[in-house]
């Protein structure tokens, strides 16, 4: 194609999608939300299932984000795959469920057999958790194209067999004194006008404006770089939880960590702002570190909000720039915010955050 006219075909796409989601929106963020966890729990299975736990004895690790690319410059995943399959591998031994909670690929910048074919290490290494049954896919804006069957049929089945559903929610139901308790799950660009709403705008990024993109080689989401967009994203999530009541609400999307509605650089500068008012130079020294390692991550953060009910919940994502990945693991009846990083062969496992799931139920609205 001439540069002229993908220089000039580009521009058109990019404020057409500028106009359609330049902002997340708080009405159609929660309409959407509240559509898909009502028909979850009415039984419509073809977007989610209702998966029943033991809150003491459930092991599951929810991880969110990848975006597997073609492992080249622009492929975000390249450096934390050593990362993931390590983390994965621990998880497996250790018998837990993977929860992939969408944007699992990165379709928007690639072809879908160009995917599969560069990640064939880490979809195996998925599908291990299928075939033990301890295994479920959500899709995400990004890889919007699993939500229909002949791609699903066409590249995923290959690796992981006819079993593999991808949904769009779900919901994990517990007992805890003597009433049900829920942990609801999306990938969280619900209300996203570019890519959610109605069958004909899924249909038609999926088939149409994913591979005009492809075709013009233009990114236009621009959520996990904007920081002010992120936050106000996150909020609008933790607004729309409060909602429902004995629920928590566990997303991805934005790429940034939330544990129980106070998002990790706001819970670390609090710890931090403590340690400095008791004197505590080796614990004021490590937490300083940790902020410095996520400068980059999180510069332009301006929108800052403590939120009162514990109830939101963000996995983070498994492509930050340092390799390193987050997640969110329910087990031992607790849910935790995790992290893992190293290289060369020497991986290691951090808790971040952790509380009693049974503790966050008596703080429930």
């Amino acid at each position: 194609m001439p540069n002229f006219i993908q220089r000039q075909l580009s521009r058109f796409i990019i404020r057409l999608s500028d106009k359609l989601s330049s902002s997340p929106d708080r009405e159609a963020v929660f309409a959407s939300l509240t559509q898909l966890h009502n028909a979850i729990l009415k039984g419509d299975r073809e977007r989610g299932p209702v998966v029943h736990i033991d809150q003491s004895s459930a092991r599951i690790i929810i991880l969110s984000d990848q975006h597997k690319g073609g492992r080249d410059t622009a492929d975000d995943f390249m450096k934390a795959a050593d990362t993931y399959m390590a983390a994965l591998d621990h998880y497996y031994q250790e018998g837990f469920t993977y929860i992939n909670l969408g944007d699992c690929e990165e379709l928007w910048e690639n072809t879908p057999g160009t995917v599969i074919e560069k990640n064939r290490p880490p979809l195996l290494e998925e599908a291990r958790f299928l075939q033990q049954k301890r295994y479920y896919r959500i899709f995400g804006n990004h890889d919007l194209e699993w939500h229909y069957l002949i791609p699903r049929q066409q590249f995923l089945k290959p690796l992981f067999g006819k079993k593999l559903k991808v949904y769009e929610g779900l919901i994990l139901q517990t007992r805890y004194n003597d009433n049900d308790y829920r942990i609801f799950l999306a990938h969280g660009h619900q209300g996203d006008k570019r890519s959610d709403g109605n069958a004909f705008s899924k249909w038609f990024v999926a088939a149409i404006w994913t591979p005009l993109q492809r075709l013009l080689d233009i990114h236009p989401d621009t959520l996990a770089e904007s920081f002010d967009l992120v936050d106000a994203h996150n909020i609008i999530m933790y607004q729309w939880s409060i909602l429902y009541p004995r629920t928590l609400f566990i997303s991805g999307h934005t790429h940034k960590p939330v544990f129980a509605s106070l998002d990790h650089i706001d819970r670390l500068s609090k710890q931090l702002q403590k340690a400095v008012s008791y004197g505590d130079t080796a614990t004021v020294r490590h937490i300083e570190a940790e902020l410095q390692r996520r400068q980059a991550e999180y510069a332009g953060k301006q929108l800052v909000k403590t939120m009162a009910h514990p109830t939101y919940f963000n996995t983070g994502c498994c492509c930050f720039n340092d390799g390193d990945i987050t997640g969110i693991e329910i087990a031992d009846g607790y849910i935790r915010l995790i992290k893992w990083s190293g290289k060369n062969g020497d991986f290691q496992r951090k808790v971040l955050e952790e509380s009693p799931l049974y503790y966050l139920f008596d703080q429930l609205p």
